[in-house]
Parts: C-alpha cells; structure tokens; sequence
C-alpha cells in the first residue's frame, strides 16, 4: 500500500493546552494507517491575527500515513471535535487547532485542503519547530524551510514540563 509523509501543525491556547497537544499526538498514534516520525519540542507563542487572546502552546508533528490526505484532514477534526474546538471566530481562541502543513510536497487549492498550507511559510510558531525536526525540510513554492524570512520573536521554547510524549 502507498504511504506518504505529512507535517501537522497542533496548537492551542485555551483550557489545559499541553493536554489537548498531547491528545493529539495520541489520537495520531491510535490511528490505523498514521505512523509518528518524529515531535517537536513544546514552543510558546504569542497569537498571530484575530482577537485580544492568551498565548499559544505549539508543536509540529511529522507522519508516515497510508490514509488518503482528506483522511488525515477528517482524522485531525475528529481530534479537534474531542477537545470541543468551535469555529466561531477566524483566527480566535481555540482549544485544539490541527493543521496538515504538507504532505509529500503536493500543491493542492482545494478550498477545504490548501496544501502547502498557505499562511505556514509566514509563521514561525510551525517553521521554528518544523526545523527542530526536519531541518533540510522544503515547502512547495517557498523552498528550503531554513531559508524562509520569518518573524520568530513570539516563538520560545516552552518552560511546561518538556516536550510530548
């Protein structure tokens, strides 16, 4: 069977956040067909957009799947569904948020999955942790990771007790 390769984005900023990263970490792991490569450390981030709002808790996550791309994406709302994250507000205050950054290098302008993920090359709270994990890494349209001018000065490593497990 085919498998590819995907970076997730997780990040949360209300309620227990390490909790809901580490639900999500685990609901990846439970999943039939999603192999967990490797975890970024735990990152504290200032919010990027939206309303007056607490800081986030952030991870990357890297996978080896045989589930289709649409299945990761069903997959990471049943996830969100588990921490009761709502969309109500765009850019607000959320108790889980799982994004697919890339999977594979595919471009896709899917309107329910964007691949790249088209705001993740401006946003240090997953470029800093992807180069944690994936340092050689390059983005579909943007090039090398390590190359790309990001504003990283709201992203720190987390004092909340280490990295996911």
């Amino acid at each position: 069977m085919p498998s590819w390769n995907a970076v997730i984005a997780v990040g949360a900023n209300l309620g227990d956040r390490r909790a809901a990263l580490q639900g999500a970490l685990d609901g990846l792991r439970a999943t039939p067909g999603i192999d967990v490569l490797a975890v970024s450390s735990l990152y504290e981030t200032d919010p990027v957009g939206g309303p007056e709002q607490p800081e986030y808790a952030n991870a990357v996550i890297r996978v080896r799947s045989t589930i289709s791309a649409r299945g990761l994406l069903d997959r990471a709302h049943e996830l969100e569904a588990d921490w009761e994250r709502t969309r109500q507000v765009r850019w607000g205050p959320r108790t889980l948020d799982i994004d697919i950054i890339d999977v594979d290098g595919q471009v896709s302008d899917d309107p329910e999955l964007t691949l790249p993920h088209p705001r993740a090359h401006e946003r240090g709270f997953v470029i800093v942790p992807w180069l944690e994990i994936e340092p050689e890494a390059v983005l579909a349209g943007h090039g090398p990771i390590s190359g790309l001018r990001i504003d990283a000065s709201g992203v720190r490593l987390s004092s909340d007790g280490g990295p996911l497990r």
